[in-house]
């Protein structure tokens, strides 16, 4: 590490907080800081993620990306999280300003400032990092010495709510992007501002508001195995939320469920190969140190090579005391059976996610799953000697009835039951998240239920549980809202987070923190209607504010899915038979070489 705490005011500052040890620095796998002459050889970025050190040291983006710059030697890399509110208040009474951890650079001194955007209630903790670390918070305020500030991720694809503090949004897998626009962070040093935005603005994934032609389209490595792999992780030096070595299988999904936006933005599939993984996996656990190893993708039981890798690693793994886990099941039984080899999956809890309580439900959003499938897949989890299952589901669904909200209970019950006769403990945790229409998604021109019928839903399925053994909870109805009016939020909303983050607004997502009246007072105070943006459906012909982002998939896809799900009719996994002419097999590349497509649009019409 080349910062020393002892010498630095940050050391008296970590004893009046909780968890110091998010703010020290110094993890192994922290790769020293590049020396160069004058800084003018190098581009210097810091990674800042905008939540907690523990959240963000378990995105396995950042790491990826982290372990890729350090190998350029035109450019470096350091890290930053947004520091907890006791934490802020200490640097803002010290005139502390936020600093990377690996080397104390204040933010405004690198050359940009990359920012995840995974998570909408976020938004107020970006402006926290901005403002601590000494950078103007509006990219129009910004002069030729401020940091080019960048925004990645989910969030970049409709990027409208935020536009105004971003002055570069980076489209789609960061390997592909990052490497030509840190190229020309270099290249560009020194020149007016305008004139590099216009020169970042010319490299394909990169969109640039104001700055040349629309739409942006979105870029991807079409060959996992092929592009950069990490071979090297940063290990916390605290606990964080996933504590294990993090390895992706694939990219994309084709399940095509209408609600999921990954699963419509990681598109195409992309497979990598067991024995590129099962390398890789090595690496880490000798380089890291861990225990465990998870394998992460939208749908972890869909990999082509997964049952080849089990029986290749399994060996090592028993004899080194190395678990592996599955973050995403399938409910089936053949998931239960796989998970059912892992001794860390054995160890706690099984997690599925039905989604919607009834099967017709559950074709309407294209879930795939049947009242069978829920049965036998609640059957093998307790014959295989599990004793708590959590189950997830959404209420607000388009087309929702009492009815469904029922199912939800229906088949909770029905868990209970199952457990009993396999002589299990049984003990139920059911979860009930609000529905929020997603841009680039089949459901993006739909109302969001109100917050008053999200509560009243909630408390419908709450009040009606009678078992012991079934624990519910429900997401709480004003924090989906807010999630709903950024999801398809325009520029104005950029007015609404400045003055609610300068009214004390911070980590919105966690519920400790979270204030309604605080947001419903700015809307007041703004005249800005929230319900406008959350629960308003949307026409078809109607100019969307992501239209200026090219995912990949068609606008024509989306509204046959649309005009699918209101017939309840399912669109197979494209994997298994047809191309359903989403829009990539047009561009060529992974799948139109991968995908059959006997049929034709107008028999989808």
């Amino acid at each position: 590490m080349n910062f020393d705490l002892r010498d630095d005011g940050l050391w008296p500052l970590l004893t009046r907080v909780k968890r110091p040890g998010r703010y020290a620095g110094g993890e192994w796998g922290s790769l020293p800081v590049k020396a160069s002459g004058g800084d003018c050889d190098i581009a210097r970025i810091c990674l800042a993620f905008p939540d907690v050190y523990e959240v963000g040291m378990s995105y396995l983006g950042y790491q990826i990306l982290y372990s890729l710059i350090k190998t350029l030697d035109y450019a470096d890399v350091e890290r930053a999280y947004c520091p907890w509110p006791d934490m802020e208040a200490e640097m803002r009474s010290a005139g502390y300003p936020l600093r990377s951890l690996e080397s104390g650079r204040l933010l405004r001194d690198f050359d940009a400032i990359g920012v995840t955007l995974q998570y909408e209630l976020c938004c107020t903790n970006i402006l926290t990092m901005l403002d601590l670390g000494g950078v103007p918070l509006k990219s129009s305020d910004r002069g030729a010495a401020d940091p080019i500030v960048i925004g990645g991720g989910g969030g970049a694809l409709a990027p409208a709510p935020l536009e105004m503090f971003f002055d570069v949004f980076c489209l789609g897998d960061g390997e592909e992007t990052l490497p030509e626009l840190m190229t020309a962070l270099r290249g560009t040093r020194g020149m007016p501002r305008d004139e590099r935005l216009k020169a970042f603005s010319s490299i394909e994934g990169i969109y640039v508001p104001g700055v040349g032609s629309a739409p942006a389209r979105r870029r991807i490595v079409s060959d996992l195995d092929g592009s950069f792999v990490h071979r090297t992780m940063v290990v916390p030096n605290m606990s964080i939320v996933h504590d294990r070595v993090a390895v992706q299988v694939f990219r994309g999904c084709t399940r095509g469920c209408r609600f999921c936006q990954a699963g419509i933005i990681d598109r195409p599939v992309r497979e990598r190969g067991a024995e590129s993984v099962a390398n890789q996996i090595d690496e880490l656990i000798r380089y890291t140190g861990w225990e465990e190893a998870g394998l992460l993708s939208l749908a972890t039981c869909d990999w082509t090579y997964l049952e080849g890798l089990l029986k290749a690693i399994s060996p090592s793994f028993d004899r080194n005391g190395v678990k592996l886990s599955l973050p995403s099941l399938r409910m089936d039984s053949f998931s239960v059976g796989l998970a059912a080899r892992l001794e860390t999956m054995r160890r706690g809890g099984m997690t599925f996610a039905p989604e919607a309580g009834s099967e017709r439900l559950r074709a309407v959003i294209n879930k795939g799953i049947t009242d069978q499938d829920v049965s036998s897949t609640l059957n093998a989890a307790f014959s295989h000697g599990w004793d708590r299952i959590k189950l997830y589901f959404m209420m607000g669904l388009p087309t929702e009835t009492e009815s469904d909200l029922d199912g939800v209970l229906r088949i909770s019950e029905e868990a209970v039951a199952i457990a009993r006769r396999n002589k299990r403990r049984g003990e139920i945790s059911v979860s009930l998240a609000g529905f929020v229409p997603k841009a680039h998604t089949p459901f993006q021109w739909e109302s969001q239920a109100t917050r008053e019928e999200l509560r009243e839903r909630g408390r419908y399925v709450k009040g009606r549980v009678k078992s012991k053994k079934i624990s519910l909870s429900y997401h709480e109805p004003d924090q989906t809202f807010l999630e709903g009016v950024y999801a398809r939020g325009d520029a104005r909303i950029g007015e609404v987070t400045l003055e609610a983050w300068r009214r004390g607004a911070r980590f919105d997502g966690w519920t400790e923190c979270f204030d309604m009246e605080l947001w419903m007072g700015v809307f007041r105070d703004l005249d800005i209607d929230p319900t406008w943006y959350a629960n308003r459906e949307r026409g078809l012909d109607e100019s969307l504010p992501w239209d200026m982002i090219d995912v990949g998939v068609t606008r024509e896809f989306l509204e046959r899915e649309r005009a699918r799900a209101f017939r309840g009719e399912p669109t197979p996994d494209c994997r298994l038979g047809r191309c359903n002419l989403c829009g990539w097999q047009s561009r060529g590349g992974a799948c139109a070489r991968k995908l059959a497509a006997p049929g034709s649009l107008e028999e989808e019409k």
